[in-house]
């Protein structure tokens, strides 16, 4: 399992697949199980659409901003190579520690979680049900990845299709069924504790999150410079109106109370109420799918990171790690490596707060990355791409990053504490790595 000159991953991923693993990507269980929470916080759907757009336009800066780093820095690691090349071999080793310790794992996690809850609602099983459903789906899309990335790509374009179904029935039939106004309702029983509105646009954020992971294949892309930002773009774009729409819709077939009571079970409960026992079911299907999608996403992303630092030489164990399979080129060992990890948190962690953390965890990188792009603009004049509205844009980015931060610090502290812990362990395994090449070296 050395590193010889094949031991390469294949630039064959086009425009096609970039968005749709983008959109794939993002477009999975935020959206349908994060509406009650994001409600209750809110206090009202109003305020509850207003967080989705302002997530949106948050995640949209965010991803002009890095839009602009990426396509100067094609390469396979993406979030990890930016922080690296910015900051030092240090930052950078964190900025790929905190994503497949923390970030990658947890977001695996919580997203199978929120699909299990699905799974279970659909085939009438118990609670019980719900770990065991979320790891046998990780391990079989894990799988799947062992194989070429056009097999994991494939994938991803299938259930973006197929995702889209549901979410147009949910459009569809709540805009022009519902009865309800969409604006203005608000919740009787509400809970203050939980947050307000601050934390309603935290809690959207976990919906937008996962644009970026796409970055992580800029190394496996045709034409990175010009895909990358067109990719990123039009794809949180495209999520940014799909997501206010659904809410619109979800708003105007529900009232504001009937989904605080049913919380998580809401969306099952529209789709059921809506299309009847049968086409509620065939619905559920389709949400379910659009999760495995997401899941697929990630599963294909967060290894080419451990393959980026394994290929460097920064973890232990990196020639197993770095291994790609000689006929398709797929980092099996470092997917498996996540899956395992994923697997794990899920025993621990409700998916709920796994979501809300792994945001926090990756915008104190996504903070570093921001600041980054006046370092280059500095440095280099010709660009791939630029940045529109330029400083504004990297300014409400930044903007945004804080909030986020100071959002979970004030809602989550010991989470946020117990995170920040994971990733500090990063720091003796940096320097036992470093020890262990110069010892080599001698």
């Amino acid at each position: 399992m050395n590193n010889k000159p094949n031991n390469e991953l294949k630039r064959s991923l086009g425009f096609g697949s970039a968005i749709s693993i983008v959109i794939g990507t993002i477009i999975g269980s935020g959206i349908f199980f994060k509406q009650a929470s994001i409600l209750d916080s809110a206090g009202s759907t109003t305020m509850a659409i207003a967080a989705w757009v302002f997530g949106g336009i948050i995640t949209l800066t965010a991803g002009l901003t890095i839009a602009e780093i990426g396509a100067q820095m094609p390469y396979t690691g993406g979030l990890y190579v930016y922080i690296e090349k910015l900051y030092g071999r240090l930052s950078g080793f964190m900025a790929g520690w905190m994503q497949i310790i923390v970030y990658g794992p947890a977001i695996i996690a919580s997203v199978a979680g929120f699909m299990s809850i699905m799974m279970t609602n659909l085939f009438g099983l118990s609670s019980q049900w719900r770990i065991p459903l979320a790891l046998i789906t990780i391990l079989a899309i894990g799988a799947m990845n062992f194989f070429e990335n056009k097999v994991g790509a494939a994938f991803s374009v299938i259930t973006t299709i197929g995702k889209m179904i549901p979410i147009i029935a949910i459009i569809v039939f709540g805009i022009f069924w519902g009865h309800h106004d969409a604006l203005g309702q608000t919740v009787s029983e509400i809970n203050r504790t939980s947050g307000g509105f601050g934390v309603a646009v935290l809690a959207t954020l976990f919906g937008y999150d996962g644009w970026i992971l796409i970055a992580n294949l800029g190394g496996e892309m045709k034409n990175p410079q010009k895909l990358l930002p067109r990719a990123i773009i039009l794809g949180i774009s495209a999520v940014l109106i799909i997501y206010t729409l659904i809410s619109i819709g979800i708003f105007r077939f529900l009232t504001a109370d009937e989904i605080h009571h049913l919380g998580e079970n809401a969306t099952s409960y529209l789709a059921t109420k809506a299309f009847g026992n049968i086409g509620g079911k065939l619905l559920s299907i389709g949400i379910i799918i659009s999760m495995m999608g997401t899941l697929n996403g990630k599963i294909i992303t967060f290894p080419r990171i451990v393959y980026a630092m394994a290929k460097r030489g920064d973890l232990p164990f990196s020639k197993f790690l770095s291994y790609v399979t000689p006929k398709g080129k797929s980092p099996v060992v470092a997917t498996l490596f996540l899956v395992v990890l994923a697997g794990i948190m899920m025993l621990f962690f409700d998916p709920d707060r796994l979501s809300d953390l792994c945001v926090f965890t990756v915008y104190c990188f996504y903070l570093m990355a921001f600041f980054g792009i006046f370092i280059l603009r500095k440095k280099n004049t010709d660009r791939p791409f630029s940045t529109p509205l330029y400083p504004l844009v990297p300014i409400i980015a930044i903007a945004g990053g804080i909030f986020v931060l100071v959002s979970e610090i004030i809602n989550d502290t010991a989470g946020v504490f117990l995170f920040i812990g994971i990733v500090i362990i990063g720091l003796p395994i940096f320097y036992l790595v470093k020890k262990m090449d110069n010892a080599r070296m001698r």
